[in-house]
């Protein structure tokens, strides 16, 4: 059975939405999940799982989530080849250029650690409430769990 990680931060509870989605999608394909906030979460502990999923907000005009800085730091000393991985998160279109840039900067370091991209990175406007956000999330999932079978 494959394992996976879900560590999310927020601010509004979107993201903890996403996670949730995530998870229960993941769940439901026989994959074991943990749920983790953020600035609870070392990672260290992706190393004991197989598929990796990081959800973080975009603070402001392109930041990261102050709670997930250290998180963000310390996968550079983590070791992470062979693992699959993906980033989904929500953020705000009145961003404009900024909106969801945390989620490709998760994922370019992520992919540095030796992570293999498992899904497109998926961007949420605000909360993940209607139905094409859900079905955007499954498949997401649903993508790393077949690269995960496929490696």
């Amino acid at each position: 059975m494959a394992t996976a990680k879900v560590v999310f931060a927020t601010i509004t509870g979107n993201n903890e939405d996403v996670a949730d989605i995530i998870a229960q999608e993941l769940e439901k394909k026989g994959v074991e999940v943990s749920v983790e906030e953020i600035s609870q979460a070392d990672p260290e502990d992706f190393a004991d799982v197989d598929i990796c999923v990081v959800c973080p907000y975009t603070y402001d005009e392109g930041a990261l989530p102050d709670e997930g800085l250290d998180f963000y730091d310390d996968l550079e000393d983590v070791d992470l080849t062979g693992k699959i991985y993906g980033v989904a998160g929500s953020g705000d279109t009145f961003y404009g250029e900024y909106f969801g840039l945390a989620i490709d900067e998760f994922g370019k370091k992520l992919a540095a650690s030796g992570a293999v991209k498992g899904a497109e990175n998926v961007k949420i406007n605000l909360a993940p409430d209607s139905e094409e956000d859900v079905q955007k999330l499954d498949a997401f999932a649903d993508a790393l769990i077949e690269a995960y079978n496929n490696k």
